[in-house]
Order: structure tokens, then C-alpha cells, then sequence
């Protein structure tokens, strides 16, 4: 399989770049004179538009160069960055976006508005000229530094440029450029990919030297750079008007003594490139793929194992067994990426509806750190997403409404993610007005959800708004109020296996609780039987096995509840709801699992033991069947469905209240 173009890669390393420039603006929104977020926006442009040029993408280069000249004069202290300029750069960060991903005719059009902002910006230009438009306009420079540069001998094959190298240094003032070409072979060993050339350089600029450091950003850890300075004879004498503020005059650099030579950021350059490897997310999918068919042949190996009497045998197996967990759990932890990327999009939601509803909002998130299958934050982005609009637009009062109420001006949303066991849960809590219960209430008995007068749980009324098409908005706005987007966000988690809990306290706020796997590939199971056919139940939602005597099955008949230390636990026969007609065991076991704080007890025949359990998905044709949530294969070969926990516990507790009312 042949590894990605330059273009590609630079469309990976871009969408990472504009990224790590939008975290670093809204940053910058709250902080505005933090000089290491401004450092860090401008390096993310100047990469951007030194790769664009690079790889052919001329549009991009020549639009970020007007972005960088702006950021430049932020990072110099002649321009603040205040609100209006943070807005404006986002939305110059996402043409960029625009003109990498989906590149158009309309391009230059949409550019023009975000183009004149920019040099609105500038003000008349006099104070934001470019450095080679500060020379041409007779500003001396100020600066002179001696360079000897020699890249790396793979540098053209990596996709660098020297000579687009050496212009930016041009542009930067006034170069002379010699070529050292002591490093070239002779002919017959001349190897024409590789870079033998190496060149100095005595440049005179009214930079400082960390501009000519970002000039060779790309390969400045794995190059030779040597940056001098230039003794004050060697410069052209600088006006006093344009020496830069904290900058040296002629007369102190005369008086001080040239800096020795050193090269640039020498503790880096033992670091290299190769400490990460960027791999294709379908390589790491079909690698989970073959561990999971490793560990169904390991289970079969250890089937064969137990029933024969060569220790020898024995050995390898168990062996085979903890090298193919270990693999598991490496394999897994490949695939695992913190949640924290996944977090970070959503500042820059915050920060446009806060400016779109006119509300003070702050975003908190905790557990960054928190890891979760690539797959499952893949599939996350969009419920998170409507759960916040609705938090932002519903949940939070308007600043009136919140003086009114006595809290603070500014609203405040918490992005919570922890580890609970097997799962993970993500909690999004607002400070707002809360549910409204009647509002709820009468709108769910308007819909005929619910009953007129029928008295109902305060958790199954509130998850009345996860029913398809309700909603308590009083208009319809551009955000919400339709009833579309609940009900898709309840199907969207139950996809993954997950579910999804709320929680309000009207005039203190909400809370949505969701519940996750840590992965969906491969799980810790509890394999069991009914009757003849063997099941799976994630052992995650395991709490406890109790053996069910036919006595106490006797007793229980007709109410089905067990008393596990004083506490009431619901139950259901497997037996039944599968329609087994053999005749039960003795002594049937009950599995008591829980899912979330409910709980029910699970009647089978036989605990069989632990199973790694490789999930596959059901077919079209069942994947509508409840009670379960996938199948995986046993080592013998046969097929054992896996029993969908949630499902199974909410029909369980709806049959307790039947039973309940009738009792």
C-alpha cells in the first residue's frame, strides 16, 4: 500500500495546524497580551503558508501572508488583539479551512470582505508595512546577523525548498547569498534527490533573530542553522526613527561584544521526527479486526487445551493467552485518543452562539485527559453538539433573566468526562433556568404521551424530551424549537451502546449524563446458558450471581422480585422471553446487572465463565431484535448472541411497576 502524497500530508498537517490556531485565538480572547499564545497563532500561520507554497497551494500562501503581516504587528506590539480583530481572524482562519478542503471559483469573493478587514486593520500601512516593504520604502535596517546553513540530505525528498527558503530570508531585509558547494560528490557518487549544498548568508534586517529561526520552522530541528551577529562596523548605520523598541542602537552594539556562535535551538536537535507516526485510521481498524480474530482462535486453542493431558500443550496455550490479551489491550490503547480533542471544538461553538444570542458564556471542561475509542468520539461529535445548542439556547436565562434570578451575568457550561469501570461517562451540566416539569407535563399529555392526571416517575417525565418530534419551545428559532434532535441524540448513543441519564433542578440547572463503552470492539464478558443456546453479558454491568433454588423460584411466582440484602430486585426468566421448552435446571443462577442505578436480576440456567468477547455486529434483519446488541463467536465456532443490559434492565423495572400497581 503506497503511503500518502506531499499534498495529502499537507492537508493532515494543515487541519491540525488550523486547529491549534483556533484553540489558540479563543485563548487569546480571554487573555489578549499573552505573548506565548500570540507566538504560537503566529507560527501555526507562518507553517501554514510556508507549506501552502510548498505544495502548490498558491491561493492559501497568499491569503495567510496578509493573515501573518497582521499577527506580525500583534506580535510586535503595534496592534491589539482585541475582540473585533479575534473575530475577524477566526473567520479568516476558517476561509483558510475553506480554501484547503473545498477550493472554489467563489474563492476570491468570499476572501475580499475578510481581506479588507485585515487591512482595515493595518490602518494606512505606514506602521504595518512587511519587513521587505519596510526596506523598499528606505527604512535602514537594524539588525545584521552572519547565517551558514546546511539542510538535511533528505530535505527534497520531504517536500522542502531551498530556494523558497532563501527568499523568505530575502524578504526579511537585505541578503547576501553565497553557496558552499564543498559538499558536493563527485559525479559518479552524486546522489541527485539529496541536498549537498549548504549556504551563508549575511543578512541586514529590522527583525530579530527568531524570525529568521521561523523562516526554517519545518527543518530547524534536523538541520545545521548558525546564526552571528554582525559586528556594528560591518552594518549600515540605523536612523534612530526606526530602531525597534528594546532592540540594540549602533552605538551599544559597538560597544558590546559579537555573540558567539551558536546554532539555533540546539537542544532540539537530537529530537526527532520519527518519535510519532502518523497511521491511517482504516490500518488501525483492520488491525483491531485481526486481533479479534486472534482471540477467538486463542479461545478455541484454550477449549482444545482444557480437554487434553499434555501439560506441554497446556503451557503454550496459556502462553498464547497472555500474549493475545496483552496484544489486546495494546491494540486497544492505540485506538483510544483523550477525549480532550473532541472537547476542543466546541469552544469555538461557545464563542459564536455567545456572540449570536447575545449571552455571556462560559465554557469549563474537565477530564480532558480521559481516553475513549476513536470510534465512539467519532461518533459523539454531533450529539454533544445539539446538546450544547439546546443548553446555550434553552438552559441558560438571558443576562436580565439571570440578575433577575441573583446569579452572575455570565452563564456557565461544564463538559465533564470520567472513567466509571468499563465505561465512560460524559457529563454536560448548565447553570441555568432547569426543566420546567409542568410545561413538560402538559405538553406530553397534549401529545398523548402520558395520561391526563396519571401519576408518573420524575425520571420518566423527563425522559419524555427524548421523545420523536416534542418539544417545549414556545418558537421556533434557528437553533431549536422543532422537536427534531433529541430523539436522534437518544438513537445516536444507544448506537454505541451507550445510554443517556438527565437530571434538573428547575432555577439551578441541568444535568445530561452520558453513558459509554470504552471501546467497540472487543470486550470482558460473562457467557452463560438458557436452555440450549449460550448468551454473552458485558461484565462490565455484572454486579453479582445468586443461585435461585426451586423453592424460592416457587415463592416467586407471580411477583418476581428477590430480596438481595434488603434491598428488592426485580427479575426476569430468560427461560420465557426466549420461549426455551426444555425443561429448567435445578438450580437455575440469577445474574443481577445494572445500568445506570437501576437494577434487575437475570434468571439462566448456568454460568459457563469469563469470555473475551469479540463483537460483530447483527445483520439488517435483526438488528431491530431488543434484548440484544450484537453476537460474537465461541471457540468452538458456534454463535452466542449478546444481551443488550440497558434493554433488558428497562423492561425489567417497567415490568416491577406493572407489578407494583397491580399488587
Amino acid at each position: 500500500m503506497s503511503g500518502p502524497t506531499p499534498a495529502e500530508l499537507f492537508l493532515q498537517e494543515a487541519q491540525e495546524l488550523l486547529e491549534q490556531l483556533e484553540h489558540s485565538l479563543l485563548d487569546l480572547a480571554a487573555n489578549p497580551g499573552n505573548t506565548e499564545l500570540i507566538d504560537a497563532s503566529f507560527r501555526a500561520l507562518h507553517t501554514i503558508k510556508g507549506s501552502g507554497a510548498m505544495f502548490g497551494f498558491e491561493a492559501v500562501a497568499a491569503f495567510t501572508h496578509h493573515f501573518e503581516t497582521v499577527f506580525d504587528r500583534v506580535r510586535q506590539g503595534k496592534l491589539a488583539a482585541d475582540e473585533p480583530m479575534i473575530r475577524l481572524a477566526l473567520a479568516a482562519r476558517d476561509h483558510i479551512r475553506h480554501m484547503i478542503e473545498s477550493p472554489g471559483p467563489d474563492d476570491a469573493a468570499l476572501a475580499a470582505p475578510i481581506l479588507a478587514g485585515l487591512q482595515a486593520l493595518l490602518g494606512d500601512g505606514s506602521a504595518a508595512q512587511a519587513p521587505d516593504q519596510a526596506e523598499a520604502a528606505g527604512a535602514a535596517p537594524s539588525n545584521g546577523f552572519r547565517l551558514r546553513i546546511r539542510l538535511p540530505r533528505d530535505a527534497m525528498q520531504m517536500g522542502t525548498n531551498p530556494l523558497l527558503l532563501l527568499d523568505e530570508l530575502r524578504g526579511l531585509g537585505t541578503a547576501s547569498i553565497t553557496a558552499d558547494a564543498s559538499g558536493v560528490p563527485k559525479l559518479e557518487d552524486l546522489d541527485p534527490t539529496a541536498c549537498h549544498i549548504g549556504w551563508t548568508v549575511e543578512l541586514h534586517t529590522t527583525q530579530p533573530r527568531t524570525a529568521i529561526e521561523d523562516v526554517f520552522l519545518f527543518v530547524i530541528d534536523e538541520m545545521e542553522l548558525q546564526i552571528d551577529a554582525l559586528a556594528a562596523a560591518a552594518m549600515p548605520p540605523a536612523p534612530a526613527d526606526v530602531i525597534e523598541p528594546g532592540l540594540a542602537t549602533s552605538a551599544d552594539t559597538a560597544a558590546a561584544p559579537p555573540q558567539a556562535a551558536e546554532p539555533a535551538r540546539p537542544e532540539a536537535h537530537n529530537r526527532r521526527l520519527a518519535d510519532s507516526v502518523r497511521v491511517p485510521a482504516e490500518r488501525l481498524d483492520d488491525l483491531m479486526d485481526r486481533v479479534g480474530e486472534l482471540v477467538i482462535a486463542q479461545s478455541r486453542l484454550s477449549q482444545v487445551a482444557a480437554a487434553s493431558t499434555d501439560a506441554q500443550v497446556k503451557s503454550i496455550a496459556e502462553d498464547i493467552q497472555r500474549l493475545a490479551l496483552e496484544l489486546r489491550d495494546s491494540t486497544m490503547g492505540v485506538r483510544t485518543v483523550p477525549i480532550g480533542s473532541l472537547f476542543g471544538r466546541f469552544r469555538r461553538l461557545v464563542h459564536d452562539l455567545s456572540a449570536q444570542l447575545g449571552k455571556d458564556i462560559t465554557l469549563v471542561t474537565i477530564g480532558e485527559e480521559t481516553e475513549l475509542d476513536k470510534t465512539v468520539i467519532e461518533k459523539l461529535n454531533d450529539p454533544l453538539i445539539h446538546l450544547l445548542r439546546n443548553s446555550i439556547d434553552h438552559g441558560l436565562e438571558t443576562p436580565q433573566g439571570r440578575a433577575a434570578a441573583g446569579k452572575p451575568e455570565a452563564g456557565r457550561i461544564t463538559l465533564t468526562a470520567r472513567h466509571a469501570g468499563a465505561e465512560v461517562l460524559i457529563c454536560i451540566a448548565d447553570d441555568g433556568r432547569g426543566l420546567d416539569r409542568a410545561r413538560i407535563r402538559a405538553r406530553a399529555e397534549e401529545n398523548g404521551l402520558i395520561a391526563p392526571g396519571a401519576i408518573v416517575p420524575d425520571a420518566e417525565l423527563l425522559a419524555v424530551i427524548f421523545q420523536p418530534g416534542f418539544s417545549t419551545a414556545r418558537e421556533v428559532t434557528s437553533l431549536s424549537g422543532r422537536g427534531v434532535g433529541m430523539d436522534v441524540v437518544k438513537q445516536a448513543i444507544e448506537a454505541l451502546r451507550g445510554k443517556i441519564e438527565i437530571a434538573s433542578v428547575e432555577g439551578i440547572g441541568t444535568e445530561l449524563t452520558l453513558r459509554l463503552p470504552l471501546t467497540l470492539a472487543i470486550i470482558d464478558g460473562l457467557l452463560v446458558r438458557v436452555s440450549t443456546g449460550r448468551y454473552v453479558l458485558p461484565l462490565s454491568s455484572v454486579e453479582e450471581c445468586v443461585e435461585l433454588s426451586a423453592e424460592q423460584d416457587a415463592r416467586a411466582r407471580g411477583r418476581n422480585f428477590l430480596n438481595i440484602r434488603g434491598d428488592l430486585v426485580p427479575f426476569l426468566r430468560l427461560r420465557e422471553l426466549f420461549g426455551a421448552t426444555t425443561p429448567a435446571d435445578r438450580f437455575q443462577k440469577v445474574v443481577i446487572v445494572a445500568a445506570g442505578k437501576s437494577r434487575v436480576g437475570l434468571v439462566v440456567d448456568q454460568v459457563i465463565g469469563n469470555h473475551q468477547t469479540v463483537i460483530k455486529s447483527l445483520c439488517v434483519l435483526h438488528a431491530t431484535a431488543r434484548m440484544f446488541s450484537g453476537a460474537t463467536i465461541l471457540g468452538d465456532g458456534a454463535v452466542a448472541l449478546i444481551l443488550d443490559v440497558a434493554q433488558l434492565v428497562e423492561y425489567g423495572q417497567s415490568r416491577s411497576d406493572e407489578f407494583r400497581e397491580a399488587g
